[in-house]
């Protein structure tokens, strides 16, 4: 049997950003430990997001419209290549230079993405009389299901290569005392003291980045060869037009006067603040706290497996149920999760718990993607570049904001924080889906009014 053009497509830009954040991943996690000097790992990361807000106001529209989905995707893949390079030396000079091209070619690179995801279903569901709603929604869970698996092999890869580079720390229950959600910025030289650490040989640095480095190339060129291009006519005819690049510049801030992206907002911001915590606060007050550095990418492994099978499923099972039972679900699962890390005391051990809470993470992140990315792709299909662009801005400003405060609050004021916007996100979302249910039963009754008004005219008719 073969397969269909549009779904071979799917596994095909699958596979790219499978290959490419594998890579960057890989690199993403260890920054922290690898370049803790003067905190430089934790300075480019947030350089990232930030350069990746700014990217989001203008680059999208216009770079999909003017090259179309294919050679966006392809030019943007390149520019999270510069950041491996740039981590065979990492110094201020190198890293955060390549930290901004990488964020400024983010936004063009997932708003691509998202719109040639789109376009396929749509072609798909064109050709077969299929959904568009439930094709999109199984594509995305395809190719969440592909890339989620880029952390359990970025992490494999780092952790084959760091296990045996680190020495056990004496972790005492005086020590303990400052784990989980207890944990504060004040307590990190005491926690230093006593935590493992880690020495990495320049060889090591220059294997890691080599490695990372080849597979995002490889990732880059894959795509170049295999993915074909949808989109040709509308880029052709695109460059044909009196091109007016202020609108199609500010087409991500002018999307914003849809108030169902103004309440979008916050719920989107949410997937940057949960993310944002797994990565940064869990790996550190938990993990490398109670456990030492050595555990952090083999949990990581836990979160991406969960994370890449529950898309999949999540993404089978929206044709059947709906997303707003999975964005319910979703939500318990993270409202959860919180409150017992809010009473959970990490101890060595309790070994199963610190892969239990990745493993319900990703599992709630697999709906976070999957069905907040197909949400957009529908509501907004007239607009779905600007539309993305917006996703990847207000995601990117939640990673930010959990970022930038990183260094600053406590644990147990982070937990409160990600439980307030998870519940004001979820709201907000609640109105959207009011004004959507509205708005279908008001066309309805249009259509019924519409149907007898013409059944009383013909009768009338029929009278004389």
């Amino acid at each position: 049997m073969l397969i269909e053009k549009e779904t071979k497509n799917i596994i095909v830009v699958s596979f790219g950003f499978l290959l490419l954040f594998t890579a960057y991943g890989g690199l993403q996690t260890v920054q922290s430990s690898l370049n803790s000097d003067e905190g430089l790992g934790l300075a480019s990361l947030s350089v990232i997001y930030a350069a990746l807000i700014i990217s989001s106001m203008f680059l999208p529209p216009i770079m999909i419209k003017y090259f179309g989905c294919k050679w966006t995707i392809v030019m943007s893949m390149c520019c999270y290549v510069t950041f491996s390079i740039g981590n065979f030396y990492p110094t201020w000079y190198t890293l955060i230079p390549t930290a901004v091209i990488l964020g400024l070619g983010g936004a063009p690179l997932w708003s691509a993405k998202c719109t040639y995801l789109t376009i396929c279903g749509n072609r798909y569901a064109a050709k077969f009389n299929k959904v568009s709603e439930n094709v999109v929604n199984h594509y995305f869970g395809i190719f969440f299901l592909i890339f989620q698996s880029s952390a359990v092999w970025g992490n494999l890869m780092s952790s084959l290569i760091f296990q045996y580079t680190s020495s056990n720390g004496n972790i005492t229950a005086e020590h303990l005392s400052y784990c989980g959600a207890a944990n504060c910025p004040a307590y990190d030289s005491i926690i230093n003291e006593n935590v493992t650490q880690a020495s990495y040989s320049a060889s090591t640095i220059y294997l890691l980045s080599g490695i990372y480095t080849g597979v995002g190339i490889s990732g880059v060129i894959f795509v170049a060869i295999f993915l074909d291009q949808f989109d040709k006519k509308e880029v052709n005819e695109f460059k044909k037009q009196k091109i007016n690049m202020c609108t199609h510049l500010v087409a991500t801030l002018t999307h914003l006067k849809d108030k169902r992206q103004i309440l979008l907002i916050v719920m989107t911001m949410y997937s940057g603040f949960e993310q944002g915590f797994l990565a940064g606060d869990y790996t550190k007050a938990y993990i490398t706290c109670a456990l030492g550095i050595q555990y952090v990418g083999y949990c990581m492994i836990c979160f991406g497996a969960s994370n890449s099978i529950f898309s999949l499923t999540f993404g089978k099972l929206a044709k059947y149920t709906g997303r707003i039972p999975l964005f319910f679900f979703a939500t318990l699962v993270n409202l959860a999760s919180i409150i017992s890390l809010l009473l959970w005391k990490p101890h060595p051990d309790q070994l199963p718990v610190f892969f239990v809470f990745p493993l319900l993470w990703g599992m709630a992140d697999a709906i976070w993607q999957t069905q907040t990315n197909a949400l957009y792709g529908v509501l907004f299909l007239e607009h779905k570049e600007a539309a993305f662009a917006n996703y990847r801005l207000w995601e990117s400003v939640g990673f930010v904001i959990a970022f930038a405060y990183a260094n600053f609050i406590c644990i147990k004021i982070k937990l409160i924080i990600l439980l307030i916007v998870l519940l004001t996100g979820m709201i907000l979302y609640g109105v959207v889906e009011y004004l959507e249910y509205s708005k279908v039963r008001q066309e309805i009754d249009e259509k019924v009014h519409e149907s007898g008004s013409e059944t009383h005219a013909i009768i009338s008719e029929t009278k004389f």
